[in-house]
């Protein structure tokens, strides 16, 4: 439903830059309003979507109805209003498919302007694909390599060979899910047979084989899914796998369980699949029209998984107008987006930067300790993990400091983190949530539906943060470098602590936090300062120096 907001303050005073995107679609329109930050960063303000089906029984006739002319100027108007509200300076507003190919477009286009004071720009569906890589490219980690991407719409559907920051060649197809519905599925209210589908999907095949061939001649390393046949697809199939998810961000599926999920739909009569756990009601009328060209592309291009994002147009038309902004270019193609989207968090939450710095590097060196002394078997993607959580821990000081590690968990969790998947959400926000007091328990709400796996990577993550947290309890970066070693008789890890400074904090620190690490690791852990004393060929100089030894127990 539409939801109204009231306007912010009138006082411009400072005021941050807000922008406004609209995607006018053959299906439904959505709205994205975000607050530009001073680092070039985007943040949501509101999204709203309504569906109004523009293209309904006009994509064949390329003609809009009255009705759907009159429930899309509604909406925009609506939309517009909700933008200004939010204090947009700017609203840009792209149409796509129904209005690209409708005669009576400039109808439609000018009661928009008169009703909603707005101008609709009507895009090619070149430009479509373009924006639409840009949008959904904008929140993937890809790493350098290449995707194909796959947008199903209403009334086209674009495929777009690219990577992070460039597309290497953009298509837009005439299949969408109203148009196959309307040319197929037409008053359609029963079971699809498999003779019926596979007229279906033959007629994709006969539109799209060429642009398959081509994607698959130019190669990919990967493929991600977005708009709303595929998200509700996934959506259905996590549900059925029993995947438990916040969000369908960056969720991999294995194309057969997608295909397992169409033929289940397609046993169901229209009003058994509006009952259908995890679809959108109103879709599921266009769903097989839309799973028809989905499965079928997906074939051709040999597509073993699935990547699925919830981004889209919307976003590749506010990140297009943000990139005309001096150095807003260079920050997106220089800055990985995961770091960019966790920096952005904690700056919105006003984070000590220079304490947060020092504790991932401070994490990092332990972890890096762990794996050389064979006591830790995880690699690259959980130090990753652990450097993200350890510059995100104390976020929740933002709210405030009592139970900050509780806050710190809700942010992290529900914020609009980029390049992210569910599963690392979780790891990051429990990571954050157990970096002091409490320790992990499986009985724990938010620990008891994760797998065993990732509650490990939590345990063995938040461990390392907690010394590392404590190796750094005066914010005063007085550590500089540790090291760990095994001791014997009895058998004990050692940490050394080389400082120039005062560190009795930071030994109560450790002390206060190596209650997890010990439990994990499965050893006492000591403790050794190594004060001023360093001999001019940057080796320890015992005569000089002096060395504390500070017992386990």
């Amino acid at each position: 439903m539409l939801q109204r907001h009231a306007p912010p303050s009138s006082d411009n005073t400072d005021r941050p830059r807000v922008l406004a995107a609209m995607d006018i679609g053959t299906n439904s329109i959505r709205l994205e309003v975000a607050r530009v930050e001073p680092d070039h960063g985007l943040t949501t303000l509101t999204q709203q979507k309504e569906t109004v089906r523009l293209g309904e029984r006009g994509i064949t006739s390329r003609h809009m109805s009255a009705a759907a002319i009159e429930r899309g100027v509604l909406v925009i108007t609506r939309f517009a209003e909700v933008a200004r509200g939010f204090g947009a300076t700017e609203i840009v507003a792209l149409a796509t498919s129904a209005v690209r190919e409708a005669e009576n477009q400039e109808e439609f286009l000018d009661r928009v302007r008169d009703e909603a004071d707005l101008e609709v720009r009507v895009i090619s569906g070149r430009e479509e694909a373009r924006l639409i890589h840009l949008g959904v490219a904008g929140g993937a980690d890809l790493s350098g390599r290449r995707a194909l991407f796959i947008d199903i719409g209403g009334g086209s559907t674009e495929l777009i060979i690219g990577d992070n920051h460039q597309d290497f060649t953009l298509d837009s197809l005439k299949l969408g899910s109203i148009r196959m519905a309307e040319k197929f599925l037409r008053n359609e209210t029963g079971q699809i047979s498999d003779g019926q589908f596979d007229k279906m999907k033959a007629y994709v095949r006969g539109v799209a084989s060429h642009t398959s061939r081509r994607m698959v001649t130019l190669g990919f390393d990967t493929v991600i899914g977005s708009a709303g046949t595929i998200t509700n697809l996934a959506s259905v199939t996590a549900k059925r796998l029993g995947d438990s998810l916040t969000s369908l961000r960056n969720y991999e599926i294995p194309v057969s369980a997608i295909q397992d999920t169409v033929t289940m739909l397609r046993r169901l009569p229209l009003a058994d699949r509006r009952r259908v756990p995890g679809l959108d009601a109103e879709r599921a009328d266009i769903i097989l029209g839309g799973a028809a060209v989905l499965m079928t592309l997906l074939e051709d291009v040999g597509a073993q998984k699935l990547t699925i994002s919830d981004r889209g147009l919307r976003h590749g038309i506010l990140l297009d107008t943000l990139m005309r902004e001096a150095g807003a270019k260079a920050t997106y193609e220089q800055t990985p987006i995961r770091l960019r989207s966790i920096l952005q968090l904690c700056r919105a939450c006003g984070f000590d930067e220079e304490h947060a710095w020092h504790v991932q590097r401070l994490s990092f060196a332990l972890f890096d300790e762990l794996r050389r002394l064979n006591y830790l078997r995880m690699d690259y993607w959980e130090r990753e993990l652990l450097g993200y959580a350890a510059l995100a821990h104390d976020i929740g000081c933002f709210l405030s400091h009592s139970g900050h590690e509780r806050h710190a968990y809700y942010l992290i969790r529900h914020s609009d983190l980029l390049g992210f998947n569910d599963t690392e959400i979780a790891i990051l926000a429990n990571v954050a949530l157990y970096h002091r007091k409490s320790l992990p328990r499986r009985s724990h709400r938010n620990m008891e539906s994760l797998p065993k796996k990732d509650r490990r990577v939590i345990t063995a993550l938040a461990a390392i943060l907690r010394v590392a947290e404590g190796l750094d309890r005066s914010h005063l970066a007085n550590i500089r470098e540790v090291s760990l070693e095994v001791a014997k008789r009895p058998k004990r890890l050692l940490l050394t602590m080389r400082t120039d400074s005062e560190c009795q904090l930071e030994l109560w620190g450790v002390e206060q936090n190596r209650d997890l690490f010990e439990q994990f690791f499965g050893f006492p852990l000591d403790l050794r300062v190594v004060s001023p004393g360093i001999h001019r060929d940057g080796i320890r100089n015992a005569e000089l120096g002096e060395t504390v030894m500070v017992d386990s127990g």
